[in-house]
């Protein structure tokens, strides 16, 4: 069930005892250094010593890996592609053949767009993975963040791993059902309208049993709330977040310079 609810993977380390906004603002530093960075590589070199170690520390390479190779690793070659041959920046042209004539600003402005979104997302592939929703929601809810507003940013995160059980189950029910979704790509086109429907409706049907669910526990009350598990807050969490915050002044400053 869990994995139905997130993607969150338990596992035994040092990157799953993190406090989650520790890990959170982990994220969005990765994210602010590898945007705000006046260096082309920069990115580059996040990925390869920054996410990448993290995911052997937190024992989820696997996951991770499968996730970059199904979903990262076309999206940032199609971007890269993209503005590579269609750019229209600089002066210097590699080649040129037929429309295309790519030029050296925009194959730089290409693999910089294309590494910065793969930091971008893979960070938060990081941060999911390791993560427990309900753990993240507690620990903004207890330093004083509004219910609502917790409530909304777990969902988001939680949207597509329902999503995707969600059609998961519907496929395999359209399936006994005698619908081909494994034939030619023209077949599969079609079978996508009777997929298409329930998983909508089936959505709105599941928001709508959810808010009652968390109406009739209280979620709107105003009285102090108490939590089952307590989220730990170490003092090296403490010193990686400002560390962290440093971290990303000295690139604002850097870039300011630059």
């Amino acid at each position: 069930m869990q994995e139905r609810l997130s993607l969150y993977i338990q596992r035994d380390s040092w990157l799953h005892a993190l406090n989650p906004l520790t890990k959170l603002s982990l994220t969005f530093a990765f994210i602010l250094v590898g945007f705000l960075s006046p260096w082309y590589w920069t990115a580059l070199v996040l990925v390869f010593a920054g996410i990448l170690p993290l995911s052997f520390f937190g024992r989820v390479q696997r996951e991770y890996f499968w996730t970059a190779l199904r979903l990262l690793v076309p999206v940032a070659g199609f971007i890269f592609i993209m503005q590579a041959l269609f750019l229209p920046v600089g002066t210097q042209e590699l080649f040129r053949w037929l429309i295309f004539h790519p030029t050296r600003e925009s194959l730089a402005q290409g693999f910089l767009t294309a590494t910065r979104i793969f930091v971008m997302v893979s960070s938060f592939i990081l941060f999911l993975l390791t993560t427990h929703p309900s753990e993240m929601m507690s620990d903004l809810t207890r330093r004083g963040l509004p219910g609502q507003f917790a409530y909304v940013i777990v969902s988001t995160l939680q949207i597509i791993p329902q999503m995707q059980a969600k059609a998961q189950t519907i496929i395999a029910a359209q399936r006994s059902r005698g619908l081909d979704t494994e034939g030619s790509y023209f077949k599969r086109i079609g079978a996508l309208v009777p997929l298409v429907g329930p998983l909508v409706f089936g959505s709105l049907v599941e928001v709508e049993e959810r808010a009652i669910a968390i109406e009739a526990r209280g979620f709107t009350s105003t009285r102090q709330k108490t939590f089952l598990r307590e989220i730990k807050d170490s003092p090296i969490d403490r010193t990686i977040r400002i560390s962290l915050v440093g971290l990303v002044l000295l690139t604002l400053l850097a870039k300011l310079w630059r």
